[in-house]
């Protein structure tokens, strides 16, 4: 199976504090993997590098046929064929709340991809089927609930067709009625053959629908594999004292 997704070496600082100390891995095309550890231990900052959201120091990240050193100058060019690459998915959905949900998934699409506005929004309502919300185009976003406003947020990535898609813990910000029909979505991608990488809390959506699992703690892979082993079995101490206080809080 093909790496849609090569990390290697990757560092990042933020002032004195060194958050990414030396990641790497790899991403087959077409699997999910889904990256856990607790807070502060880099994971969503090593995803937003991804999409370089957050410009990492060093480490080299090749997604299809775009790689970019970042210990070197990279110009924008580059950069934004990088960009291009991935889709995110944030824990906010930070829709426009002056537009309708239509207009929030043609955005990206007609003003940064320069694509004719029809075929955008004939796009758009097939993504916003595919979501489960074909019936709430003309809506605002002050009119859905925070599950249908991130799966929203869902469309209006896809919309950019990238070839890889991004999440920061999509479901942290929902109140828990409404975290299920955004993990439904995402597991339809999944089946649909979407290649991604997942950055969340939610320990059992990962064992359903991961193909592999990062543990980050400290800024490094700590643990890496099948969510059989990493989930099940992990062979690490940090990692099982992780898991066990995930599951089994009290």
């Amino acid at each position: 199976m093909t790496d849609l997704l090569t990390v290697r070496g990757l560092r990042k600082s933020f002032g004195d504090l060194q958050v990414l100390r030396d990641i790497s891995f790899d991403v087959p095309a077409g699997t999910v993997t889904a990256v856990i550890g607790s807070s502060g231990s880099g994971k969503t900052t090593m995803l937003r590098t991804l999409n370089a959201l957050d410009r990492a120091d060093a480490g080299v990240i090749d997604i299809g046929s775009v790689s970019v050193d970042f210990a070197q100058p990279v110009d924008r060019a580059t950069l934004a064929r990088f960009r291009a690459q991935s889709g995110m998915v944030f824990q906010s959905h930070n829709l426009f709340p002056h537009r309708t949900v239509l207009q929030n998934v043609i955005e990206g699409p007609v003003i940064v991809q320069k694509r004719p506005k029809a075929e955008a929004i004939e796009d758009a309502k097939v993504l916003l089927e595919q979501v489960g919300l074909g019936e709430k185009a003309d809506q605002y976003p002050y009119q859905l609930s925070g599950g249908q406003q991130q799966r929203v947020g869902i469309a209006r990535a896809l919309a950019l067709r990238p070839t890889l898609m991004l999440f920061d813990e999509p479901t942290s910000a929902l109140d828990p009625e409404l975290v299920g029909d955004v993990l439904r979505v995402i597991k339809d991608l999944a089946a649909d053959g979407w290649t991604m990488v997942i950055v969340t809390h939610e320990i059992r959506f990962a064992q359903q629908v991961a193909d592999q699992v990062l543990f980050i703690d400290g800024g490094v892979v700590l643990e890496s594999g099948p969510p059989a082993q990493v989930l099940g079995e992990p062979s690490h101490a940090r990692t099982r004292q992780f898991l066990q206080r995930i599951l089994d809080p009290i």
